[in-house]
């Protein structure tokens, strides 16, 4: 079973995070790598069962590097514009614009009661999709790690992260279709640094997409 995590552990586990995650990423999931090629490197298997997946195992918005900033607001300042911040907390983001990348539509955000869910930062693979692909099998530590990676996550759209739910690339692709090779190539990194498997039925979704980008290359972070 698994369970929530406790706030000491998670300030024990930062600093081991923290070192592992500025470490080069592993050859398979390296940047200047087509997406394409590391899709086949990924293992295939089926999904694993559900049960006793606890979102709040994985530890929640954590402060990896040490900056008094949490990891919700650090991806809000990297992928929203002329951002402003609370004169009472250096850290949380208060207003700022962006381009939704998976409608193209721009959106205004104001942090706030009603309207702060407008954009949520969305794990590009879900946080069920990995424990049900092999993050059943992980320690604190790399469950801390991957929920709050900035390789896998983005702002979005609120509306369109709660229609993607967990779904992986052959349920769910943004309705803007030139952002599909991004993503799915986002997806591939993410899973080749974590070695999260993927469905028979998601490769061929993945392979789909990235034959009209044959040069799609993986993320850079």
């Amino acid at each position: 079973m698994s369970r929530a995590i406790s706030k000491w552990e998670i300030r024990i586990t930062t600093l081991l995070i923290a070192g592992a995650m500025a470490a080069p990423l592993a050859p398979a999931s390296a940047a200047e790598q087509k997406a394409s090629v590391v899709l086949e490197t990924l293992l295939v298997k089926g999904r694993a069962p559900k049960t006793g997946y606890d979102r709040n195992s994985f530890g929640g918005w954590a402060d990896l590097d040490n900056d008094s900033c949490h990891t919700r607001d650090e991806i809000l300042m990297r992928d929203l514009q002329s951002v402003t911040f609370d004169p009472n907390e250096s850290c949380q983001v208060q207003t700022g614009t962006f381009i939704d990348p998976y409608s193209g539509t721009r959106i205004d955000f104001l942090q706030g009661r009603g309207t702060s869910n407008l954009v949520q930062i969305d794990h590009v693979v879900a946080v069920s999709d990995a424990w049900q692909k092999g993050a059943f099998k992980w320690g604190s530590a790399t469950k801390i790690s991957f929920y709050n990676d900035p390789l896998n996550l983005l702002a979005v759209q609120g509306r369109l992260n709660s229609q993607k739910g967990d779904g992986d690339a052959a349920t769910w692709l943004p309705a803007l279709k030139s952002y599909r090779c991004a993503y799915v190539a986002r997806q591939i990194a993410v899973k080749a640094k974590y070695a999260i498997w993927v469905t028979t039925a998601e490769k061929s979704a993945m392979k789909t997409i990235l034959a009209k980008c044959p040069g799609q290359l993986l993320p850079k972070g």
